[in-house]
C-alpha cells in the first residue's frame, strides 16, 4: 500500500505544477486584457480565457487536495457545485 501513497503523493505533487502553469496564464490572460481597449474584442476574449483558467484551475486544486486526504494549503475542499 505504501507504494500506492508514494504514487498518488508524486501525482499531487505534479499537479501543483500544473496548477501554477494554469496561475501564470491566467495573469498573462488578465495582462493582455488590461493592456487593450477596454471595448475589444480581444479583450473580453482575454477575460473569458482568464474565467476559463481560473475555473480550470479550481477543479483541479479539488483534484489536488481530494488526493492528499481533503485539504489543500489548510483549505477544506469546496462542494461539487461551487463553481
Amino acid at each position: 500500500m505504501s507504494g500506492t501513497n508514494e504514487a498518488v503523493d508524486e501525482l499531487a505533487y505534479r499537479l501543483d505544477g500544473v496548477l501554477e502553469e494554469l496561475t501564470d496564464m491566467a495573469l498573462d490572460a488578465l495582462r493582455l486584457a488590461s493592456a487593450g481597449d477596454p471595448d475589444s474584442a480581444e479583450t473580453g476574449e482575454a477575460l473569458a480565457l482568464e474565467k476559463r483558467i481560473l475555473k480550470a484551475r479550481r477543479a483541479l486544486e479539488r483534484s489536488v487536495a481530494a488526493l492528499r486526504g481533503g485539504s489543500a494549503s489548510g483549505r477544506t475542499v469546496p462542494d461539487e457545485g461551487a463553481d
